[in-house]
């Protein structure tokens, strides 16, 4: 198991004011995730616990991504990954920030 951590500073807090959101099941080839707004508005951590070694490269790229595009400022985001591909974990991320701007 790797265990792999990210923070950023973010432009801006999301938006919404929900305290948290979960998305995805971990089943083959997918991940959960859990989205806290716990964090200051200009800070965005992400852990990963992931059962595939070694990609910690393309981990660190998806999150930078979504970083970018969704500005999630004030949120401790956890990963369970189930081998998901990195195209799905971009999508529930995504998934994840709009529930919580709900």
């Amino acid at each position: 198991m790797e265990s792999l951590t990210f923070r950023h500073t973010t432009k801006t807090p999301l938006a919404g004011s929900k305290p948290q959101a979960i998305t995805g099941v971990v089943a083959s080839g997918n991940l959960e995730i859990l989205l806290e707004r716990v964090l200051p508005p200009d800070t965005c951590e992400v852990a990963i616990e992931t059962p595939v070694s070694g990609y910690g490269q393309v981990w660190e790229a998806v999150v930078a991504d979504f970083v970018a595009r969704a500005q999630p400022g004030g949120l401790r985001i956890s990963i369970n990954d189930g081998g998901a591909r990195p195209d799905t974990v971009s999508l529930r991320l995504l998934q994840g920030a709009r529930l919580m701007e709900a």
